[in-house]
This record gives C-alpha cells, sequence and structure tokens, in this order.
C-alpha cells in the first residue's frame, strides 16, 4: 500500500474515496472536521497560503452533496450532543484575517453559500497593519453571518505568558471585539495552536464557550471543548490526498489522555490514551511523530495505547499523531501537539 507524508509528519495509506449509500446516509452525528486556513494566493508565505487552484478544489469538493458544510455553533452543538448533524460535517476557519480573506476567499465562500468562522488577534487590526483586514470589513463580513472569532490582542506564545499578561491578552481583546463589533467572540482560536493548563483556565473564565489547536483530528466531545483539533491547510500540505483525508475523517473517541498538559517536562513524553468501547469496528492502531522519531505503539489490555518515541523531540513543537482504519476506506484520527521549551 503507497504511503505519504501528511501535514502532520506523519504516514498513512492513501486511497481513493468512494461514497456508498451506506455512510451517504448516516446521520446524527456528534463530531465534524474542522479545516483551518490563513493566506490565500500569496505565494511570498507558504507556509500559511494556499494556492488559489488548490482552493478551489476544495471548494469543488465541498459543493459535493456527501458533504454537509455548516457553521461553528451548528457543530458545537453536535459535538455537545445537544443537536445531532449529519456524517462527513465540515467547518471551515480562517485564521488571522489577511486581507485575502476579504479580497478572494469570502467572495467565493459566499457564492456557494458556505459559512466560516474567522479568528481575529486585534493589535494587528488596530494597528492598521499592512496586508490584514480592516475593522470595517470585518464587521461587513459578521453582518454577513461570517463568525468572528478572537485570537487574542497580539497572537503570543501563550503558554510563555504569565498569568497576568494571558489576562491582559484576553480581556484587552475582549473589550476591543466589544468597541468594534459590539460583543465578545464565543470561540477561541490559540496563537501557533499553542497552550497550557494555565492558558486553557483563562480562556474559559473569559467567557469562550470552545477553542481550537492546530493539531489534526475530528473534533468530538471525549477531546475537551478547549482541545479541539483542526486540519491546517497550506500550499505543500493542501493537495486533494490530504484534504480528502481530512473531510472525510472519522473521530477516535477517548479517555485519560495524559499527559494533560501539552507543554512537557519529560522528553520525550510518556503519552497515551484510552479508547472508547463505542469504536466499530476496533482494528490496528498505529502512532506516528514528526523529527524523524519512531512511535512504538503498544494496546495494554482491551482500550489502553500507550505510545513510547524512541528519543527526545527537537526544542519548539512536537506531534504524535494516531490512526486506525475504519469502515469504508476512512480513517480514525487522533493528534496531540507538544510544547518543548
Amino acid at each position: 500500500m503507497k504511503l505519504i507524508l501528511t501535514f502532520l509528519f506523519f504516514i498513512i495509506p492513501t486511497f481513493s474515496f468512494s461514497q456508498t449509500n451506506e455512510t451517504s446516509q448516516i446521520s446524527n452525528a456528534n463530531y465534524a472536521s474542522f479545516i483551518m486556513y490563513h493566506r490565500f494566493g500569496d505565494s511570498r508565505y507558504p507556509s500559511t497560503n494556499i494556492k488559489k487552484e488548490q482552493f478551489l478544489k476544495h471548494i469543488n469538493e465541498l459543493i459535493k452533496p456527501k458533504y454537509n458544510v455548516i457553521s461553528i455553533e451548528n457543530a458545537l452543538q453536535a459535538i455537545n450532543n445537544v443537536k445531532p448533524t449529519k456524517d462527513r460535517s465540515v467547518v471551515i476557519t480562517i485564521d488571522d484575517a489577511y486581507s485575502s480573506v476579504y479580497k478572494y476567499a469570502w467572495p467565493i465562500f459566499k457564492k456557494y453559500n458556505l459559512p466560516f468562522t474567522l479568528f481575529v488577534s486585534t493589535d494587528v487590526i488596530d494597528n492598521k497593519t499592512p496586508g490584514y483586514m480592516n475593522w470595517e470589513q470585518i464587521r461587513i463580513l459578521r453582518d454577513h453571518g461570517v463568525t468572528i472569532g478572537s485570537q487574542t490582542k497580539s497572537h503570543p506564545h501563550m503558554f510563555d505568558l504569565t498569568k497576568e499578561k494571558i489576562i491582559q491578552e484576553l480581556s484587552i481583546s475582549n473589550k476591543r471585539f466589544i468597541d468594534e463589533i459590539g460583543g465578545t467572540p464565543k470561540y477561541f482560536a490559540y496563537p501557533y495552536g499553542e497552550y497550557n493548563l494555565e492558558v486553557i483556565e483563562q480562556v474559559k473564565l473569559h467567557g469562550f464557550i470552545a477553542a481550537f489547536g492546530q493539531h489534526s483530528g475530528v473534533a468530538h466531545k471525549s477531546l475537551g471543548m478547549y482541545e479541539l483539533p483542526r486540519f491546517a491547510m497550506n500550499e505543500k500540505y493542501g493537495d486533494m490526498d490530504r484534504f480528502l483525508l481530512a473531510v472525510n475523517a472519522l473521530p477516535m473517541p477517548i479517555s485519560d489522555l495524559s499527559p494533560k498538559n501539552p507543554v512537557i517536562s519529560k522528553n520525550p513524553p510518556p503519552y497515551g490514551f484510552s479508547l472508547s468501547n463505542k469504536i466499530q469496528p476496533r482494528n490496528a492502531i498505529r502512532c506516528f511523530a514528526n523529527n524523524g522519531l519512531r512511535a512504538d505503539t503498544k494496546r495494554l489490555g482491551k482500550n489502553r495505547i500507550e505510545v513510547r518515541l524512541n528519543g527526545p523531540f527537537s526544542k519548539g513543537r512536537g506531534r504524535i499523531n494516531c490512526t486506525m482504519a475504519g469502515n469504508d476506506n476512512r480513517w480514525r484520527w487522533l493528534g496531540r501537539q507538544f510544547i518543548i521549551k
């Protein structure tokens, strides 16, 4: 079976996706795939840019009847088991409010009536930084139904801040949102996907009802409402094979995740979790890491999975991603990002 390298530095089998009557009619799902973009058609920044031709292929796929592109509000209702959604539900999110969102991406989303969420850090807007949207444009998007989320005041590495600085980042940006769009956002995206337990606690205390990282996986309640995953798309890792994998992925419900804090004191971390009894069929699970590390994966008893790396992560961010084959050539996917000081 042919193998390809994904954006999150691990290898999975490739295959073609086919729609069957059984899977296309599945409803009452309580999960969703969140897709994350930054820039559109700005090749100066390939690590955060999606090419226009790549983006159009994504859109042409998403408008097919098999997919259900929904708002972040509807997805979170499903994840919280308040109101079910359909299988293959997809949520589009965009970080940083670059000007290419307004000039290029939004007219396409509007044409096809595709909802999306825009996460904004307020300083770059207040400072009228070149290459970013302005408040008037953000208000126009809001008035057309776009959900506005927060990404702090100055887009810092939040895990490295004192408690007082974290509070300032959240409270000052919340005030700016009240001043400019008439209210505080309900949804939060961690800058760089980085956070620790103190950051999570302050995000809760500042009124956010859900928060998102930049680790891959299908959003499901078992992951916690403040550590929800998103599939990041860029030039190198925005090809159709990876996009199809993401929008057709299935959740991997878990419990007893360890370590709980993504900022690790032991490198490599002793990583583990317990699989839900509801996962069917129960196939073999494989885990992979970045930095060229080998991940030895062991199942203890029926449900417990323990992952041990053959060496430490490099300084910065490390990732471990686990997959399990599901039905209809689809994959269950669980990702975790670690921060190494």
